[in-house]
């Protein structure tokens, strides 16, 4: 893989499989923050004490990372639990390889393809090894408070944002939990919906159109 530095002089990787990257050019951490812990309140919702997040395509690890330093920076004492979902364990030994200024995210380099979990006080943090459309089977319904949403791009991978999978989401989400995504494309939109997913506009950052946020139809 292809170590690529973005605008906010943060690391990413292109994949050559796929020829994308797996964060923003304009920004890796940037994204992490506000398209994914901004738009999922994360500050607010930490202020109950506890945090699950489920983090789909986790790549390296920055969307959930930055996730908890704003949830430990609002509530420095929440039980957070982040599970995360990745297929290619060769983008998991890429953590090692960079240090991005997310102040948990030393502690993700413990996370290695025969390590896939850890616990740091009051943050437990696991990775589900394999296909997301099937472990994603395997996850508690009405369990999670956030879901970030960041599979490779539906031109690229259109069966990761299929209604199967959507509606996966829809089975763990909580009553109030918070879907966020970078993309707005439309099919994205309509699969949403026919997950019952609420959709709106999320923030737009480094692109022209906004990403996409979305709680449940109960």
């Amino acid at each position: 893989m292809k170590k690529i530095l973005t605008a906010d002089n943060t690391e990413t990787f292109l994949n050559e499989n796929v020829k994308e990257t797996y964060h923003s050019y304009t920004g890796a951490v940037e994204e992490a923050l506000k398209k994914y812990a901004l738009p999922c309140n994360i500050k607010e919702k930490a202020k109950s004490g506890q945090l699950r997040i489920l983090d789909v395509c986790f790549g390296m690890g920055y969307n959930s990372a930055m996730a908890i330093d704003v949830a430990l920076k609002s509530n420095p004492d929440c039980q957070i639990e982040v599970i995360g979902l990745e297929n290619d364990p060769e983008i998991v030994l890429k953590i090692q390889e960079v240090n991005p200024p997310i102040k948990f995210f030393k502690y993700y380099k413990q996370l290695t393809p025969d390590n896939l979990s850890f616990i740091k006080k009051n943050v437990s943090v696991k990775l589900l090894l394999g296909d997301a459309r099937e472990k994603a089977k395997e996850l508690s319904p009405n369990f999670f408070d956030a879901i970030f949403f960041d599979p490779f791009s539906p031109k690229t991978t259109p069966e990761m944002w299929e209604t199967a999978l959507l509606k996966e989401m829809w089975r763990v989400m909580k009553n109030d939990a918070i879907f966020a995504t970078y993309s707005c494309a439309r099919m994205v939109r309509d699969n949403l919906k026919e997950a019952d997913l609420l959709y709106s506009d999320g923030p737009i950052v480094g692109r022209r159109g906004p990403g996409t946020i979305a709680t449940k139809w109960i």
